[in-house]
């Protein structure tokens, strides 16, 4: 669609410039011109890095320039002529395209459409009419997963993950700004959470063996209907910023599993401070050493089954009654009682909140 759009502009400028003007894509070909016989010549001339700059580049007789609305040039843009007036005619030219482009996605693109109603950048009201417009299937199930990078995002992670996913009618990848990429996924209306971990797992370890990039996912709610997709969106936002904060050594996280964290999350910081002052009235958590908080970590890890927990600690059976006991006489928890341990564990993860998210006055 777009060919058609860039030919119509060259073909009206092509009596006021009198030179052959044309545009090629990033398959090394012609895709407009204003020598008709030209379209889908091949630009052997040109090479992959004539479009990583946007400087003109003089080959052949002709000013060459790229320009795209992506992060990285889409089109190169060619004038007759090695002259001055050859680069100014190149650089208005690219300046018109460019803009034409970006209209035209906004209108017919389904990538931007749906970037838009996952930021939430469209009318509820409009979102059914455009998705009418574009015929984008509403009747199906889908789910957002985010892609975030330790760093500023390479394009070619964002290249690797539209070849992974290379359906365009069903699967979107859209950059979000320069540390995430979402991935709006269709799925099957039954799928499973563990069938989307290993979907996120095979982005993970694709990012990690070819780029060497350690990226973390956070995977939304499956929706159904586009109006929803919004929600699952952030769902994932959720689910990677409570990540950061109680799963720091897990790459993928889902919001379905995020549990007591998703709560302790969404609560304001002084009410985390009141309820820690009135769990631990008789005695600071700061007091327990780091051997007791792993012995604590450990207790839970195994059911609060005392038997088990000393077999994995390697201790005697009273070594690790004794140190319960010494919890018990410092905060007041007898981690051995079912309703102590909860408040004791709810009180462990509102702490490490807490000292991710320190209160400012």
């Amino acid at each position: 669609m777009s060919n058609r759009v860039f030919q119509g502009i060259i073909h009206q400028t092509r009596e006021a410039i009198n030179r052959t003007v044309g545009v090629i894509d990033e398959s090394m070909t012609v895709i407009a011109c204003s020598n008709l016989t030209r379209i889908g010549e091949p630009a052997t001339m040109l090479t992959s890095e004539n479009f990583t700059t946007q400087e003109p580049v003089v080959l052949g007789g002709y000013t060459y320039k790229a320009f795209g609305s992506r992060p990285h040039c889409e089109y190169v843009l060619f004038v007759e002529g090695t002259d001055e007036q050859a680069a100014n005619y190149a650089a208005l030219l690219t300046v018109s395209l460019t803009g034409i482009k970006q209209y035209y996605d906004e209108k017919y693109d389904r990538g931007n459409f749906i970037k838009n109603v996952i930021l939430d950048n469209i009318l509820p009201g409009d979102i059914y009419l455009k998705a009418r417009e574009l015929r984008f299937n509403n009747d199906v199930s889908r789910v957002v997963l985010l892609i975030r990078t330790p760093a500023k995002t390479d394009i070619s992670c964002f290249d690797v993950l539209q070849n992974l996913f290379p359906d365009k009618n069903k699967d979107f990848v859209i950059n979000i700004n320069e540390t995430d990429i979402a991935l709006i996924k269709e799925i099957p209306a039954n799928i499973e959470s563990k069938d989307l971990e290993k979907l996120a797992r095979s982005i993970v370890d694709t990012l990690s063996s070819e780029f060497y990039t350690q990226a973390v996912v956070g995977i939304g709610t499956a929706v159904e209907g586009i109006r929803d997709l919004a929600t699952s969106f952030k769902e994932a936002q959720v689910a990677l910023e409570v990540g950061k904060v109680f799963d720091t050594e897990k790459s993928i996280v889902s919001y379905d599993h995020l549990g007591v964290a998703r709560l302790i999350y969404q609560l304001p910081t002084t009410l985390c401070e009141m309820f820690l002052r009135e769990v631990f009235k008789r005695g600071s958590i700061d007091s327990l050493d780091q051997e007791t908080l792993f012995t604590i970590q450990k207790f839970f890890e195994n059911n609060l089954n005392v038997s088990e927990t000393s077999r994995k600690l390697f201790v005697h059976r009273n070594t690790l009654v004794y140190r319960l006991e010494k919890i018990k006489r410092l905060t007041g928890l007898d981690l051995r009682e079912f309703d102590d341990a909860i408040v004791f564990k709810v009180a462990l993860m509102v702490k490490k909140y807490l000292s991710a998210n320190p209160v400012k006055y």
